[in-house]
């Protein structure tokens, strides 16, 4: 997969969506829009065009893939022995931020799963990937980037990391959520695997029942970005929790890029750090050669803010 014309398609047009559409079932590969970040589409009954994938990104193979799909009814398409507390989860949620593992069905190809015989689901809520998804059928689609690397937010991002690589991109402009989905397993018990903007509060309303969230230290890889370095850019990330740190950090990193929750003006130029703009701010720091990056995390933000606390940990190398 490498010396390829990377095509560039508009999800404004009717016409290019189908031609996108047209090229997965053809078992090309195709990034796309949805409302977390951009997916590498390809199909998910289509081995081959799994692997290229793999290739593309540069993804270790023992990392399982999300099947996205364009309605509830699809999902029966490629897991079996579906739960209720899916179902209700599945009502609930999708389309929206939330990837659910169920078991596979057998002929799913183990590219898509990892190699495991769960795998994992969801609806994307984003009018452009609805609409190819519909087109297309189901697709296995990680984020749109070469592994390891923040993820991508707009088309711009896919080419930066992936032009040549790839057969095509849909641009649908910037991704409203901006990090990727929560990721959810239910058997035997309820545990998220990955936090997103779906909270573990928000799935204990609707279960009416307690849900945990998987404990740093562990490494059986059955959800994507569990196990790997992740969302990484090429500077150097120096977190802190309190003002005092952050104040020492400046001095002793006087050029580096800063961003917080709670912007002050006492510290000079400081980035939001926000969910939807974090990964754009990473690549833009790349971008600009910056070497080192300073993050004043409070500790007692970290659970209200799991999701974007998870992708820096991840993005230490902190598992």
């Amino acid at each position: 997969m490498s010396d390829l014309t990377t095509l560039r398609l508009y999800g404004n047009s009717e016409s290019d969506i189908q031609q996108a559409a047209l090229m997965l079932k053809d078992g090309k590969i195709v990034a796309f829009p949805t409302e977390t970040v951009y997916g590498l589409g390809a199909s998910v009954f289509n081995p081959e065009a799994l692997k290229h994938v793999f290739e593309a990104k540069g993804r270790p193979a023992d990392n399982p893939l999300i099947a996205h799909v364009s309605s509830i009814e699809e999902i029966a398409l490629l897991a079996e022995d579906i739960p209720e507390d899916a179902k209700l989860l599945a009502r609930a949620f999708f389309p929206g931020p939330l990837t659910i593992v169920l078991h596979a069905k057998k002929e799913i190809p183990r590219e898509a799963t990892g190699g495991l015989d769960t795998i994992a689901i969801r609806m994307p809520n984003h009018p452009i990937a609805l609409q190819l998804l519909k087109l297309s059928g189901p697709l296995c689609a990680p984020s749109a980037n070469i592994s390891g690397r923040p993820s991508p937010t707009n088309a711009y991002h896919v080419l930066e990391d992936l032009d040549g690589k790839i057969d095509a991109v849909l641009d649908g402009g910037q991704c409203t959520v901006g990090i990727e989905s929560t990721v959810i397993k239910l058997s035997p018990s309820p545990i998220i695997l990955r936090p997103g903007m779906i909270s573990a509060e928000q799935i204990e309303a609707v279960l009416k029942k307690n849900v945990e969230v998987v404990q740093k230290g562990e490494t059986h890889i059955q959800s994507p970005g569990m196990k790997y370095r992740h969302y990484s850019p090429k500077a150097h990330l120096h977190l802190c929790s309190t003002h005092e740190e952050f104040e020492g950090l400046i001095r002793k990193y006087p050029q580096a890029m800063k961003l917080s929750l709670h912007v002050s003006t006492q510290f000079g130029d400081i980035f939001p750090l926000k969910e939807h703009t974090y990964y754009d701010i990473l690549r833009s720091a790349d971008i600009k050669g910056v070497s080192d990056i300073i993050i004043l995390f409070p500790i007692e933000e970290r659970v209200l803010k799991s999701a974007l606390f998870n992708r820096i940990e991840k993005a230490l190398g902190q598992q």
